[in-house]
């Protein structure tokens, strides 16, 4: 995926999402923010991640946006720190100790196979029926994942048997900019 965001504005989306985490977590309030550079106000899909200790503590996300993406970055940072139901609600004490990862996402394009997967590359949004799973780009590379894996992970995560991809399944990619703390 081509870079959407140049550094200068990766850092102002890092420090927007920290300080929206840490007002709302302090005093149930979204701190007002404004932007004029031109990456902040793209209309892109974003996930935030926060980690604690190096582990997973929250990662919410959306696809597309109807905002600007520094707007969608404060809801996902709240949702995540509030809204995981893998985690309870961050509270004060766990202020203290987080790091924030951010990933604006390229449009979602069906694979016609699943020999478009490039692991570390795409993300994959699977969908069967009422069922839903996504995992970003770097998940697989983390884990040490090949294709398969991932799929199945996917499956799992959307609540379907691990070989579900296989048959009857909607299978998207999309790529990400990632970047962190």
């Amino acid at each position: 995926m081509a870079e959407l965001l140049i550094r200068k504005e990766q850092i102002e989306l890092l420090k927007i999402a920290r300080e929206t985490v840490v007002e709302y977590v302090t005093n149930g309030k979204i701190p007002a923010v404004a932007s004029d550079s031109p990456g902040l106000n793209l209309h892109s899909g974003c996930f935030v991640t926060i980690k604690q200790r190096g582990e997973l503590r929250g990662c919410i996300g959306n696809f597309i946006s109807e905002q600007p993406l520094y707007q969608l970055v404060q809801e996902m940072a709240i949702s995540a720190a509030t809204r995981d139901p893998r985690f309870y609600p961050m509270k004060l004490n766990d202020l203290a100790d987080f790091t924030l990862d951010i990933s604006v996402l390229s449009p979602l394009e069906k694979a016609a196979s699943v020999e478009e997967i490039e692991v570390g590359v795409h993300g994959i949004y699977i969908v069967k029926g009422s069922y839903r799973g996504v995992l970003l780009p770097q998940v697989a590379t983390e884990y040490g994942w090949n294709s398969d894996q991932f799929l199945q992970h996917t499956c799992i995560k959307a609540g379907l048997p691990q070989d579900a991809w296989q048959s009857g399944c909607d299978i998207y990619i999309f790529s990400a900019q990632i970047f962190g703390e």
